[in-house]
């Protein structure tokens, strides 16, 4: 059963995880001050770096976009993988076993290990096919390259292959390599016949098919001989690591553009997201031979996540019956997706890598640009079933396509959509609304001619929680937070002091600990921060959690400007001059509060008679010698 992980291991990842290591797989970085890094961000695009991190309290920013957030969450945000998946994974790397509570578990670790070793051999697999496109054998195989307008470039940034001919030989390559027959037999990479296992692909072109994590997990391959008797384009069988349904094609190229752009391309083949990618439809995935289903809206979803902004998912379908009815099976599984979905079919039926091909780069742009609503195509198909010329073929049609209309969620579109159907079936504007309501009163849908039934729309049930995840609860209402305005000269020292906190907690003595504690913050935001840092105080383990740690203390609307105080650089260029600016940055808050505590009693004073009190008297001027003291002490150690 899996669990939660325990949250004492999830610190010891965040510990021993090298945030920098990390980062710099994906932004090349440049040493930004003492400590500190920047780069582009890969979450905008900029010319100018914006993106900082610190990895000695593990923490990154963006002053041009405002992502922030802890090693885990980078992992998570560049490879679409959930806060389980991505600590399990920085565990493995890092050497971190982790456990889990409520006497659940983690990954089983035979299936880990077995996990691994199928990864292996598909990552061995894919280098040799890939080596072995450069063979004088393979000399049709690039050639068809050629053809379609690839270059050798092109090949290597897909990974292309080729599978020489022959029954053995990458068999006698993995078992070069350790595997035993039990474990290739289970990779997919091969058959079994009388004589053993032999190489199911033999003289094809060959594509890897990676995960979201860029994992190889599968191939696809071409015919290319004559004499090959074999289908057309030939797939890995369903392994433990291949699940053609929950998979898409060219996803490690296109997740982030996809993230990013909130769009998603959908087209029919290998050849086809190379073209789409190569002439800048950088969103483009395919399916792996079977329809686009509910694994692959999972995963759409994943990438498309709502966050007010609008998202949208093209289909490129070919123009005859199998690619209308794959139309129509998308837009009955449409209501899914928290995006206005579309369908954009090419000139004379082409496919992207043939316009490519023939009409270049920017005509496969204008296909996508092109795009139909894919409510209005599904409408316009449902029309052509019948004979709008009679009365009783316009009454069919309106009750077909009713339904459709009435299942289109934003209430603009449907009226506007309804305005469009009454035209096209020349109609009035309140029969065809009518008939709409019924519709959707009755939740029918429609009369449908014999090829759509096949494709019947069905709602989604409820979606389930993840195994080992928490139900949600509800949450508090948080509280609002101007951002403090620095132009004030004491609201500028207080922020300056929460830098240098959350930056060199290890810089601070136990008698500075001690005085910022009994400090009061004068922005609203500030203090909320400081008391945040009061009890992360308590519990903080590392500096490389110490601002995670704070980060889970203080009001949500709050942990991005701790981010960026965390990564905020330090106007210091020696480890020297660091130390002497945080001692004069910390002196100065202890100043202020020491002016506000003499501003307090020398009103006491003011307000008391001596003679009636005088030993009170006498206390209160003695607390402003002591006050007085300690100012100038302070003045004197900056």
């Amino acid at each position: 059963m899996a669990g939660l992980i325990k949250r004492e291991d999830i610190d010891t990842v965040r510990e021993r995880a090298d945030l920098r290591e990390i980062v710099e797989q994906y932004v090349t970085l440049k040493k930004a001050g003492i400590g500190s890094y920047k780069g582009l961000c890969p979450f905008h695009d900029e010319r100018t770096p914006s993106f900082h991190i610190r990895p000695q309290v593990g923490t990154y920013h963006c002053f041009g976009c405002g992502e922030s957030g802890d090693v885990i969450a980078f992992l998570q945000a560049m490879e679409h993988t959930s806060f389980a998946e991505t600590v399990e994974r920085l565990a493995q790397k890092y050497g971190v076993e982790l456990r889990y509570e409520d006497g659940g578990s983690g990954p089983d670790k035979h299936e880990a290990s077995r996990r691994q070793r199928l990864l292996d051999a598909h990552k061995i697999a894919d280098e040799y096919f890939r080596r072995a496109l450069e063979s004088p054998e393979a000399q049709l195989a690039r050639q068809t390259l050629t053809s379609r307008g690839f270059t050798r470039a092109h090949a290597e940034q897909f990974g292309v292959g080729y599978a020489p001919q022959g029954w053995n030989n990458l068999l006698g390559h993995l078992r070069s390599r350790g595997f035993s027959d039990d474990e290739l037999q289970a990779t997919g990479l091969f058959s079994e016949g009388r004589r053993g296992l032999y190489d199911r692909f033999r003289g094809r072109l060959m594509w890897p098919i990676r995960d979201m994590t860029g994992n190889t997990i599968g191939f696809g391959g071409r015919r290319l001989y004559e004499e090959d008797q074999g289908p057309k384009y030939l797939n890995s069988p369903e392994t433990p690591i291949y699940k053609k349904s929950q998979v898409l094609y060219g996803i490690e190229h296109a997740k982030r553009n996809i993230a990013k752009k909130r769009q998603l391309v959908v087209v029919e083949g290998y050849t086809d997201v190379m073209a789409c990618h190569i002439a800048g439809v950088d969103t483009a995935v395919a399916t792996c031979g079977t329809a686009f289903g509910e694994g692959h809206i999972k995963i759409a979803r994943r990438l498309l996540s709502d966050d007010g902004s609008p998202a949208e998912v093209i289909f490129t379908f070919d123009g005859d019956e199998a690619g209308q009815q794959a139309a129509v099976k998308a837009f009955n599984e449409a209501h899914q997706f928290n995006a206005q979905t579309f369908i954009a079919v090419g000139p004379e039926g082409m496919d992207p890598c043939d316009v490519r091909q023939h009409r270049g780069d920017e005509a496969v742009q204008a296909i996508i640009e092109a795009k139909t609503p894919l409510v209005e195509f599904v409408i316009r198909r449902r029309l052509k079933d019948w004979d709008l010329s009679t009365v009783d073929g316009r009454v069919g049609a309106l009750r077909a396509t009713a339904p459709v209309v009435a299942g289109i969620r934003d209430r603009s579109l449907r009226e506007a959509y309804t305005r469009e159907l009454a035209g096209w079936l020349g109609a009035e504007v309140q029969e065809v609304a009518a008939a709409r309501d019924r519709a959707a009163s009755a939740g029918a849908s429609g009369a449908r001619s014999p090829r759509e039934r096949s494709t019947e729309r069905r709602e989604p049930g409820p979606v389930p929680a993840q195994a080992g995840q928490r139900p949600p609860q509800p949450q508090p209402e948080q509280p609002a937070f101007q951002r403090p305005d620095t132009r004030d000269p004491a609201v500028l020292m207080e922020r300056q002091a929460l830098e240098v906190i959350l930056q060199h907690p290890t810089r601070l003595t136990a008698e500075q600990w001690e005085e910022i504690f009994t400090v009061r913050f004068t922005a609203a935001a500030h203090q909320a921060i400081h008391d945040g840092i009061r009890i992360a105080a308590a519990n903080a383990t590392d500096p490389r959690t110490w601002v995670e740690t704070v980060r889970q203390e203080v009001p949500e609307p709050l942990r991005p400007l701790i981010s960026e105080l965390a990564v905020t650089t330090l106007p210091a260029k020696t480890e020297e001059h660091l130390d002497r600016y945080c001692m004069e940055i910390l002196n100065r808050l202890v100043e202020l509060k020491i002016q506000h505590e003499k501003a307090n009693l020398l009103g006491r004073l003011q307000r008391m008679n001596p003679s009636e009190s005088p030993e009170e008297h006498r206390q209160v001027n003695a607390q402003l010698m002591e006050l007085e003291r300690r100012r100038r002490a302070l003045r004197a150690e900056s």
